[in-house]
């Protein structure tokens, strides 16, 4: 990250722990292929067991979102993944069939869709999520002390400003909070 390390030594672009643009608003190519390319292998490994269960990314979201946060609404899921109604439905209906989903009314609102992982759908859930913690733990112990937080800060400067705050609290809710119902 600093322009050092066996890549920054054989890469004549990096001068200063940054790479040169060629003009001030050049693209940063640069940024936007390693950004492809660590996607492309952060979703692989998961890749690699959901077809396995005939699965996608999809489901692999929305069972991600399930688990980390139970009793999530249809409505709220949409928004987080901001993804058609229809696609959700499909990816849903598999898992609510296969027994990885359970779905029940709200307690507050019974025309209200809750989403709970069911112990199956926990298990897959930690198995991916497993498989993405050791590839950030290989990454992270290549780098310097301080570094998963300056990469946490650097991710949320990616998100788009006005969502910063929900997805902080999305991820880090306060005292036990979830997204807001």
């Amino acid at each position: 990250m600093d322009g050092t390390g066996p890549a920054a030594a054989d890469d004549p672009r990096i001068v200063a722990g940054n790479a040169a643009p060629e003009a001030d608003d050049a693209p940063m190519f640069d940024f936007i292929e390693l950004m492809f390319f660590a996607y492309r292998d952060f979703v692989g490994d998961p890749d690699r067991l959901l077809e396995s269960l005939r699965f996608g990314r999809a489901h692999h979201r929305v069972l991600h979102f399930v688990n980390r946060q139970t009793g999530l609404t249809v409505a709220e899921l949409l928004d987080i993944l901001r993804i058609t109604k229809q696609s959700l439905s499909r990816v849903l209906k598999d898992l609510l069939d296969q027994g990885y989903v359970e779905q029940r009314a709200g307690v507050v609102d019974r025309r209200q869709r809750q989403l709970f992982p069911t112990p199956r759908g926990r298990r897959l859930a930690m198995d991916l999520a497993r498989l993405q913690s050791e590839r950030f733990a290989r990454a992270l112990a290549t780098l310097p002390p301080g570094a998963r937080e300056s990469a946490i800060e650097f991710l949320l400067a990616v998100i788009d400003p006005d969502e910063r705050e929900k997805v902080r609290r999305l991820i880090w809710p306060a005292d036990g909070e979830t997204i807001s119902r």
